[in-house]
């Protein structure tokens, strides 16, 4: 009879992959279901955290128990001259996770992108390198009994596997990343301390980052985790090669975290999350403004179901599954590549709905403990 009734309970929540309306409501939590196997966690943007997303404010209670800070964290949006910080955006951030029961994965110390425009221009290195280890010194210092973990360094990769040559590189020299996780686990000791990149579970570019993982090890420096961005397309989700790479970065001793989790559904000519790509819009760079066919839901659906197959596979070895946003209508895939695109990568619709890759994900749990017993 027991079995009986969790396939019964498999078939209704698979069937929410048809769009019915019965299950458009439900009750059903992603933190709940996954309690036992990894914290499930959203980025969510300054907008949501003010309260001006009336979506976000119910899903993120009942959906997450983990967030990420969109941009409130980045550099550029501390600091924008010399010596000068503002913290109140990140301080109400970190009040939004505490009054929500909320754990909080800072993101993120040190990255190329979304520099501050002084730091930019900053030509002597001594000059830089004091504002590299300020900067660490005091965002992490402030923080350091407020955060689950960091992703201390950003995409410091290039596609080969090579180290890219950044501001950081370029004044600081290679062993930078080590110089940050050694500043980062001396300022907050207690926090883990992740690298973060996109791509990383492709064959070239994991070699670079279990090398670069390597080197912060043997120099005695602390890294407990590296995450995997999981910016995919779908129909074209590289299953085997992610399963790879859990399967390598947790022989190297550290955890496993799916970082900035969504799956893009429009045309894109490359792979990854490269910033300064971009693309031009053409007749069908943008083929559904005002729905999703349904043989491209399922194939989301389908594909975020693999995905969570994989994680329980391998749950003792990940520890945490973030999506980078709450619904549809904040995913950063809306403009880029292209502005103005009405992208559908994520569990939620633009209203709040869950959608059947939700159910797809939920679905994979059921089955998944129904073949444990």
């Amino acid at each position: 009879m027991q079995k009986r009734f969790s396939l019964l309970i498999i078939a209704a929540l698979i069937g929410g992959c048809t769009g019915t309306k019965q299950i458009r409501n439900t009750t059903v939590s992603l933190k709940d279901t996954y309690k036992n196997d990894f914290l499930i966690g959203a980025a969510i943007s300054w907008q949501q955290v003010a309260g001006k997303d009336p979506v976000a404010t119910k899903l993120v209670p009942r959906q997450f128990n983990t967030v990420t800070p969109e941009n409130m964290m980045k550099a550029e949006e501390l600091t924008s001259s010399w010596g000068t910080y503002d913290f109140s955006r990140a301080d109400k951030f970190i009040d939004y996770a505490k009054m929500n029961h909320l754990r909080v994965n800072g993101h993120t110390l040190v990255w190329h992108s979304q520099m501050p425009a002084y730091a930019r221009h900053i030509q002597d290195a001594d000059s830089f390198r004091t504002f590299f280890t300020g900067h660490i010194r005091k965002v992490a210092g402030r923080y350091r009994r407020k955060v689950r973990s960091w992703d201390v360094v950003n995409e410091a990769l290039n596609e080969d596997g090579s180290l890219r040559k950044s501001p950081f590189f370029n004044k600081l020299g290679d062993n930078y990343i080590v110089d940050a996780f050694k500043l980062a686990n001396k300022v907050s000791p207690n926090t883990e301390l992740y690298y973060n990149d996109y791509n990383n579970e492709q064959p070239k570019k994991r070699a670079g980052c279990i090398a670069l993982i390597k080197k912060i090890q043997q120099a005695g420096a602390r890294i407990d985790g590296v995450g995997i961005q999981g910016h995919w397309h779908v129909g074209k989700v590289p299953f085997g090669d992610i399963e790879e790479s859990i399967l390598q970065y947790a022989a190297l001793g550290i955890k496993v975290a799916i970082t900035e989790l969504d799956i893009e559904v429009l045309p894109r000519n490359f792979t990854g999350a490269e910033l300064s790509r971009r693309m031009k819009t053409d007749a069908g760079s943008n083929p559904y403004v005002n729905s999703l066919p349904d043989t491209v839901q399922k194939q989301l659906a389908d594909d975020y179901g693999q995905l969570f197959k994989i994680f329980l596979k391998h749950k003792e070895k990940i520890s945490r599954v973030t999506f980078w946003g709450v619904h549809d209508g904040q995913s950063w895939l809306n403009n880029w590549p292209i502005p103005g695109r009405t992208n559908y990568p994520l569990l939620f619709d633009r209203n709040g709905n869950p959608k059947p890759a939700f159910y797809s994900v939920i679905a994979m749990k059921k089955k998944y403990v129904y073949n444990e017993h």
